[in-house]
């Protein structure tokens, strides 16, 4: 994992806007003995690769809305377009992908959008995503000799949460995929009835078939991305296929391979 000469891969880890039990995801970087990391609540210069577990910009009121969308500042997004004109190493974490739902550019930067409200997104309208937790599930590995795949075998299985949640897979690299009828979004509850205190329900819900798609690669600038749907809690945080695609990720973002591949994919900049 020593994807930057021969020191230690430097990670910063961005948490906030979702509880989360910090002792045991922590560990998980702990864990991997190939980087030295740091954590904050917002990106910043500097660092080998920016690791996002966090989900900014949504305020939850515990009223009616029961979640106020929250426009980025000029600086927050000059934060994120920075790292990508430089070539940072970025990867997106489970609810990440829930982050700035009133900045398009972001679901383009990660690759998909969980919504929480209604929304439009790429012109299409889309009702309040779901979610399912605890799912026992088979993770198909779809490329063997993908860096971030390495070692995983052509299947584990997990337990975790997953989403049923527009992903646009046509622009992003396919590198895995859930076993789980994602299509089936009778499966799923709404997001919108749980943050309104009504958990687990989907009474009056639907939703477009979702994608099976749990972690893919692409790129933003000349920043190479990686997002993986996987890291609810403590259960997948100790799962060592959990581990392993996430030191997997972060090596092979930081490497020089993964940053030549990304600048000559020509992706924009999040704006």
């Amino acid at each position: 994992m020593r994807a930057v000469g021969d020191r230690p891969v430097d990670t910063l880890v961005v948490t906030g806007g979702h509880p989360f039990e910090a002792e045991p995801f922590f560990a998980v970087f702990d864990s991997l003995d190939s980087i030295t990391w740091t954590s904050a609540t917002e990106p910043g210069d500097g660092h080998d690769v920016v690791v996002f577990y966090d989900m900014p910009g949504l305020r939850f009121t515990r009223g009616d809305p029961p979640v106020e969308v929250v426009e980025p500042t000029p600086d927050q997004r000059a934060a994120i377009a920075r790292l990508c004109e430089r070539g940072t190493g970025l990867v997106f974490l489970h609810h990440a992908v829930a982050g700035w739902p009133a900045w398009p550019a972001y679901a383009e930067l990660v690759g998909g959008r969980f919504h929480y409200q209604p929304a439009t997104l790429c012109g299409t309208e889309y009702p309040d995503s779901g979610y399912r937790f605890d799912v026992e599930h088979t993770v198909e590995v779809l490329d063997p000799a993908h860096p971030v795949c390495a070692g995983l075998g052509p299947s584990f299985s997990l337990t975790d949460e997953l989403y049923c949640a527009p992903v646009f897979e046509d622009r992003v690299v396919p590198l895995m995929r859930t076993s789980f009828p994602t299509g089936d979004p009778a499966q799923f509850f709404s997001a919108d009835q749980a943050i309104r205190g009504v958990r687990n329900r989907n009474d009056g819900w639907s939703h477009p078939p979702g994608s099976n798609l749990v972690a893919w690669a692409k790129a933003a600038g000349r920043s190479p991305v990686v997002y993986l749907q996987f890291g609810d809690g403590p259960v997948t945080y100790a799962d060592p296929s959990y581990r392993r695609a996430l030191a997997n990720a972060i090596a092979w973002v930081a490497s020089p391979d993964a940053r030549e591949w990304a600048a000559a994919r020509h992706e924009e900049v999040p704006r």
